[in-house]
């Protein structure tokens, strides 16, 4: 209840004067109620966890909205639940608990990264079965135990490359 009086307190010391508003900002909000500077000082609504109180009021004023308004001024106590709800849904769209839930978008994404990477795996697969040509020869492991035989024959890189870790003697690797 403090918190309420708090904030219309709060609400009615921002309020900003007719007389300071141009013309294109009146036309953007039509008839709601300018309440407050909100997080970047234009008239916008916008419902956000760390700004919580927007420069606008969700909806215009109709005539049951003045009589609650009205209404507001006095005996908080005298105000039935559903016209504190009414009230609020008047001023604002959703409560925290409504625009901070989760919305389950990361599904949707993920799915669509999922989709792409499985697109690419099988665009890969298709070239490399019918645009690559097939591997060379020495790259099959005969091949290459043939060559690493080859160059222990011929002594490469004695001082400190692969012929200095194979001991010649016992023909065995160091």
């Amino acid at each position: 209840m403090a918190n309420l009086i708090l904030r219309r307190a709060l609400l009615d010391a921002v309020r900003v004067p007719v007389g300071t508003r141009s013309v294109s900002e009146l036309a953007k909000i039509g008839n709601r109620e300018w309440v407050g500077a909100g997080y970047n000082g234009q008239p916008t609504y916008v419902d956000r966890p760390d700004f919580p109180m927007p420069a606008v009021r969700f909806r215009a004023d109709t005539p049951d909205i003045k009589a609650l308004r009205e209404k507001e001024r006095g005996d908080w106590r005298k105000l039935t639940v559903e016209e504190k709800k009414a009230l609020y849904r008047a001023s604002f769209c959703q409560t925290f608990a409504e625009f901070q839930a989760p919305t389950g978008e990361w599904k949707g994404a993920l799915g669509w990264a999922l989709m792409a990477a499985s697109l690419s795996f099988w665009f890969f697969m298709g070239m490399k079965l019918f645009v690559y040509n097939p591997l060379p020869e020495s790259f099959s492991e005969e091949s290459q135990k043939a060559q690493l035989k080859r160059m222990l024959d011929l002594h490469v890189n004695p001082v400190d490359g692969l012929s200095s870790k194979w001991d010649y003697e016992n023909n065995r690797w160091k």
